[in-house]
């Protein structure tokens, strides 16, 4: 019994410090859009931080693809607008990691649209076929950031760059 107790008790914890494992799709409103795959809704009185699952839209430093990509998902979610949120998980961040669908699905129309890239390491969690065949569609069309042959970089590497100091600063080696 003591057992029973010991794990309904933390199942009850991993429940409250991962509100994604334990809601299944809601309604919210949108509070505001952060970038092309962050946005910030509102269920209740509580707000929501949403990482927009599958995908990954260029980093805002990624100009002007940054800042398109958060335009074109401001002229799809409009403040206040109530959206259903789908739940896949939650981030290193306390994000909830999700799809959102409005009139369809926004995660998917970002990339069909070009405006975000399929996020491989992840894709896992949603359709796969689905996405790979909006990022198909994107490149044979050239939108968006496919309008560069082979696409810009992608937002994984830029990031990955941006932490590693360029080769020129790296300290010689044997100097101490």
């Amino acid at each position: 019994m003591l057992a029973l107790i010991t794990s309904l008790a933390a199942l009850a914890t991993v429940a409250w410090l991962d509100p994604a494992r334990a809601e299944a799709d809601f309604r919210a409103r949108v509070v505001s859009i952060g970038d092309g795959d962050t946005l910030r809704v509102r269920r209740g009185e509580q707000l929501w931080t949403i990482r927009l699952a599958c995908i990954d839209a260029p980093e805002m430093a990624q100009a002007p693809y940054g800042e398109r990509s958060r335009n074109y998902l401001q002229t799809r979610l409009r403040p206040d607008q109530e959206v259903t949120i789908h739940p896949l998980s939650t981030d290193r961040y306390g994000r909830t990691v999700a799809e959102v669908i409005g009139e369809i699905n926004l995660n998917l129309a970002l990339v069909e649209d070009g405006e975000a890239f399929v996020y491989p390491k992840y894709l896992g969690q949603c359709d796969a076929h689905d996405y790979l065949e909006a990022e198909y569609r994107a490149r044979r069309h050239r939108y968006g950031i496919w309008r560069v042959p082979g696409g810009i970089e992608r937002p994984w590497d830029f990031r990955h760059n941006r932490r590693q100091p360029p080769r020129s600063q790296k300290l010689p080696t044997g100097l101490i």
